[in-house]
């Protein structure tokens, strides 16, 4: 907690230092089962935003991701709260930043951190709920006991505490890659080759086991996290090379769960979620490039958009967002009204009739009435961070990004985009008040955060 304090007061510190103080939709019918909806998220590891077909990859297949955007809705302006593995997912699953926490990057095999035993996840409510909740994939929130999925509301799971590359040579560690099946260890090193598959294995079967109650599934790909993995008979496919095999991988796994959404008729009764937990990782270091199984080419796309993975660029916090529910969102919807991940947890506990935890803020918001197309996004604004640093914030419109120099004092651009998406054009010396605006907003907000 005194790490977390001291990087709020100092978040705040620099704000006042720098910024000193101037002189359509479907609606649900009325006949609906009593049953509430099934929850799956799926959620991919490093996916940029122009990866899937439906985002414009000239190379990439994806039809089954292309049609569950057709027959649900496809967002344009939707954020994870961080460019970086942990703090994204840390978000996704508290709807709170998390610099709240502490936790501001990628947590490593030694890392005595994790998720906090008084954080509420959305496993917890849904659980409490009376949900069955699963897990399958990625964890990357502590591998120490107290910080497994079970512990957090998961009542199973199966997958990797951590990323793919966190062994030698990429990352100098004595720990083996292991996966885990609850909070035991499972023996034997790990192929990369099968780890969509199996995955994906686990969230088939348990949709199969669970089908007369309402559940929870969180499937979070290992991929397209380097070092890539691919299987024989998915290899070789694509027109875009190993990466686009990974991808196109991950589109199959992702119409093998809705297709036993179908098979067991709970199609009409589930709320499916895709997204990715940051963009692609474009500028990989050199650390990663000595060994042969990863290369440069090995990164995705961000589209149209500047900058990527471990950057406050939009390419690395704007990534896909794609949502299903029958009779409530409407097909073939599509929306550039601003959301973020954080706004998931608001938003299923509202489903489900759940209360929000009172004692930590939650930064997420209730959008459900956004999704069904029955009004805009309620979200006015976004806090840019990175590495545990405020970067920048956007509002509906604009937004107000800074660029910090070895030396000096940081830069501040203004860009607008409704216009420029891609941030090739800083105006701020043209629209001085909105720049003071936004800075201000900065400022509110670290200190709203240290309180």
């Amino acid at each position: 907690m005194r790490r977390v304090r001291h990087s709020l007061l100092t978040i705040a510190a620099f704000l006042l230092a720098a910024f000193p103080a101037p002189s359509a939709a479907q609606t649900p019918s009325a006949a609906q089962s009593s049953r509430p909806p099934n929850i799956v998220i799926i959620f991919a590891d490093d996916l940029g935003y122009g990866d899937l077909g439906v985002y414009g990859h000239p190379l990439i297949k994806t039809p089954r991701l292309d049609r569950l955007a057709a027959e649900g809705l496809k967002l344009t302006s939707f954020y994870v709260a961080a460019p970086v593995c942990s703090a994204s997912r840390y978000s996704l699953l508290t709807g709170r930043y998390s610099i709240r926490a502490g936790i501001n990057g990628a947590l490593m095999p030694e890392s005595l951190d994790g998720l906090g035993a008084g954080e509420t996840t959305i496993a917890d409510v849904l659980k409490a709920a009376g949900y069955r909740t699963g897990m399958a994939g990625k964890w990357h929130l502590g591998n120490r006991p107290g910080f497994f999925p079970t512990e957090h509301g998961f009542d199973s799971y199966f997958g990797l505490l951590y990323s793919n590359d966190m062994i030698r040579p990429w990352v100098q560690t004595d720990v083996p890659l292991r996966l885990f099946r609850g909070t035991q260890e499972l023996p034997g090193e790990v192929d990369v080759a099968t780890l969509t598959e199996r995955y994906t294995d686990e969230a088939v079967a348990f949709i199969r086991e669970n089908r007369q109650r309402p559940f929870f599934f969180y499937l979070a790909h290992s991929m397209p996290h380097v070092p890539l993995g691919v299987p024989p008979k998915f290899a070789g496919r694509s027109a875009n090379g190993r990466y686009g095999d990974v991808i196109e991988m991950i589109d199959w796994s992702a119409g093998r769960v809705l297709d036993e959404l179908r098979a067991q008729g709970l199609e009409d009764s589930t709320l499916v979620i895709f997204t990715s937990d940051n963009g692609p990782w474009m500028d990989m270091p050199p650390r990663m490039l000595v060994d042969p199984r990863v290369v440069r080419t090995d990164a995705g796309s961000a589209g149209p958009l500047r900058g990527s993975k471990g950057t406050s660029w939009e390419g690395g916090t704007r990534v896909p967002f794609l949502a299903r529910w029958p009779g409530h969102i409407g097909a073939g919807s599509a929306s550039a009204d601003l959301a973020t991940a954080m706004d998931i947890f608001p938003t299923i506990a509202g489903i489900v009739g759940a209360s929000l935890p009172r004692a930590r803020a939650i930064d997420g918001q209730d959008i459900r009435p956004f999704l069904e197309g029955r009004s805009p996004s309620p979200d006015e604004w976004f806090c840019y961070f990175n590495n545990g640093r405020l970067e920048g914030v956007r509002d509906r419109r604009w937004k107000l990004h800074l660029t910090f120099p070895d030396q000096g004092e940081p830069a501040a651009g203004l860009f607008d985009l409704s216009l420029d998406p891609a941030e090739r054009f800083d105006v701020a010396g043209e629209h001085p008040d909105i720049v003071l605006r936004l800075r201000e907003r900065m400022q509110r907000f670290a200190g709203e955060l240290g309180r």
